[in-house]
């Protein structure tokens, strides 16, 4: 068994270990959301199309939340959006995996609480939140 940084097996910290037969199979990144402060829009957007020089996506297919940009790059996306400062951002990375079901069935067993998000058109998705409070998205491309 592989340890922890404390040096404890994951039993020792409460996890279940059947996850050692049964893993999250994870595809490849799919987004990553980072913020900036609410009514920086402009900013935001001459930053990241002017001086990065990355290519807005106009249309994704669904409704973007309000002062939402989101960019292409090479395979993966970037999210952006306002965010008042708190305590647990929505700040996160997105990966794609092949089963939906089984990634909740291992967090859950686990005590992972697990957050359904709205849905997208050709995409299953929930998020949850590690130990550290980083928030973590899986989808399922359906």
């Amino acid at each position: 068994m592989r340890p922890y940084p404390s040096g404890e097996s994951g039993e020792a910290l409460g996890y279940n270990t059947f996850n050692k037969v049964m893993k999250i199979d994870f595809k490849h990144l799919d987004h990553i959301m980072i913020c900036f402060p609410e009514g920086k829009e402009k900013e935001a957007r001459a930053f990241y199309s002017n001086v990065l020089g990355l290519e807005e996506l106009p249309d994704p297919g669904y409704a973007l939340p309000k002062d939402a940009v989101w960019y292409q790059i090479g395979n993966i996306q970037l999210h952006i959006r306002p965010e008042n400062h708190q305590d647990l951002s929505r700040r996160h990375p997105a990966f794609v995996v092949s089963s939906l079901e089984n990634s909740r069935k291992i967090l859950e067993s686990n005590g992972i609480a697990i957050k359904n998000e709205s849905p997208l058109p050709g995409r299953s998705r929930f998020s949850f939140r590690d130990p550290f409070g980083n928030n973590i998205e899986l989808i399922e491309i359906l």
